[in-house]
């Protein structure tokens, strides 16, 4: 073999090796994130990336069912994800979560024990706590002044026909329906699971629309009422001060803890520690709850807070409150009993 050609092999070998460590070094300076609406503000996105040089590509879902079917479908490209309690325990058995490195998120050490070691992943292999919250009713009392004390309130109320919006999600719709009845939201009993998806039909007659984003239908008065998560009610009232009213109904409603998890087969995977270890760091968290309002799950966060927030009773339920909420849970192969309610509910 000639020198030049031996050196033109080299050279092309050198300059493969060159392309691939570049093309792996851009690779590593990004993380792909798949979260709530409004789950992470830009101020911390941007902390983040200017700390670490890592850009955060960031996508949405409006339920877990559909980050669910994302994830499934194999070519998401998602590294992280904020999937609630029970979704965590449905993809950790589906094989479709990567176990945690502990020693890439030293922050683990801040997280309060009472948001560890949950039925749906009792060792944390697979998950770490990001923020809790409630489901309840959110109100515009510059639309609707009459009383809303009850689940009932809002699925069976004329005075509210065409005006109000329901989450698109199974298992919190159909829970809220459930919990109209005296039902627990976890019920796997057909006839009781009927009923609540008889209701949902009636109610659907009178509903305005199906939305899990429920900031700005509630704050640009596209609805008077909404079922909503309790953060983002909040942030609808910050949004318009003394006008957006949060109600957990009297049956109570839902609680949900929502996790930082790495999806299986994640290709960035150091990225992906170094941004969940940098969410839950105690600024981040503070940050976290000032600007989205949900509930903290680190063990020092309460007490840093301006004192309205500590107080504020739809943030930090009190005990009372709490006893009447339910957290949903994965029903395993009775999963289907709601699937197909739901299904039809949509469909009708």
């Amino acid at each position: 073999m000639s020198r030049i050609l031996m050196a033109g092999l080299v050279l092309c070998g050198l300059l493969a090796g060159c392309t691939k460590k570049s093309s792996e070094t851009a690779a590593a300076k990004e993380v792909n994130l798949s979260i709530w609406g409004n789950y992470l503000s830009p101020e911390l996105q941007a902390q983040f990336e200017k700390e670490t040089g890592i850009k955060i590509n960031i996508s949405n879902y409006s339920s877990n069912e559909e980050l669910l079917a994302k994830v499934q479908m194999g070519s998401s490209g998602i590294d992280v994800a904020v999937p609630s309690d029970y979704m965590v325990e449905v993809m950790s058995k589906m094989n479709l979560l990567e176990p945690l490195k502990t020693e890439q998120i030293p922050n683990r050490s801040l997280i309060a024990d009472q948001f560890l070691k949950q039925n749906f992943d009792p060792d944390n292999k697979f998950s770490l706590p990001y923020i809790w919250t409630t489901a309840g009713i959110a109100v515009n009392r510059d639309l609707y002044q009459g009383p809303i004390k009850s689940w009932k309130d809002l699925l069976d109320n004329p005075q509210l026909k065409g005006k109000f919006a329901l989450l698109d999600d199974v298992r919190e719709t159909l829970g809220a329906s459930l919990k109209m009845h005296g039902y627990s939201v976890n019920s796997t009993k057909p006839e009781e699971i009927n009923k609540a998806k008889q209701s949902l039909l009636k109610t659907k007659k009178s509903l305005k629309m199906f939305a899990s984003d429920t900031i700005d239908i509630l704050n640009n008065k596209e609805v008077a009422a909404a079922q909503t998560y309790s953060s983002d009610a909040l942030q609808a009232a910050e949004k318009s001060p003394g006008k957006i009213e949060y109600i957990l109904p009297e049956e109570g409603g839902t609680f949900a803890i929502d996790n930082l998890v790495i999806i299986k087969g994640a290709k960035h995977s150091e990225a992906a520690h170094k941004l969940i270890n940098f969410l839950l760091s105690e600024q981040a968290e503070i940050n976290r709850v000032k600007t989205i309002l949900g509930g903290p799950v680190l063990k020092n966060t309460r007490a840093a807070l301006p004192k309205e927030l500590q107080n504020n009773k739809a943030l930090f339920p009190d005990d009372g409150t709490l006893k009447k909420l339910e957290r949903i849970q994965d029903q395993g192969d009775n999963n289907k009993l709601f699937e197909d309610a739901w299904t039809e509910v949509k469909t009708h």
